[in-house]
């Protein structure tokens, strides 16, 4: 289900808790499996619950609760735009609708050619530097005016 470098790195990742506490590395182990398989369906969140011992159930708990998890296939490039209050009150609703005529998709929609998915984040963690966009979950770009989501939207090409 998961290559043999996943793997290893779960196993890492769960060598940091004692070996009774092993369902403690599950975000990591989903992080893992979601950056090799794009994003996680039930067959993978079972093979996680299996392989770290866990109740799927409580594994399908984890990837539902956040937002960083994709229960549902996404675009090449997903896009998540903090609309919190600080990042809105600094231009993060024109900078949402702005993404949105450029995409020609909604919230929660991927691109016809699968190359964007935009989602709405709630806080990201970086107020001061509004409006502020998570770039499949790994990239923070800050200051986002129209022109900047152009121009990250041109490299992402």
């Amino acid at each position: 289900m998961l290559s043999p470098e996943a793997l290893v790195r779960i196993d890492r990742e769960a060598a940091k808790y004692p070996p009774d506490q092993r369902q403690s590395a599950v975000m990591a182990a989903l992080t893992i499996a979601q950056d090799e398989k794009g994003w996680l369906s039930t067959e993978t969140m079972d093979f996680i619950a299996r392989y770290l011992g866990m109740p799927p159930i409580a594994v399908y708990e984890v990837a539902s609760f956040y937002a960083m998890y994709d229960t549902r296939p996404v675009g090449r490039h997903k896009l998540t735009i903090c609309t919190n209050l600080p990042c809105a009150l600094q231009g993060a609703s024109a900078a949402a609708a702005h993404l949105k005529e450029q995409l020609g998709i909604g919230f929660n929609e991927t691109t016809a050619d699968n190359r964007f998915t935009l989602k709405e984040g709630e806080c990201l963690g970086a107020c001061g530097d509004a409006p502020v966009l998570l770039v499949n979950n790994k990239r923070m770009c800050c200051g986002m005016t129209p022109e900047r989501l152009r121009a990250l939207l041109e490299e992402l090409k």
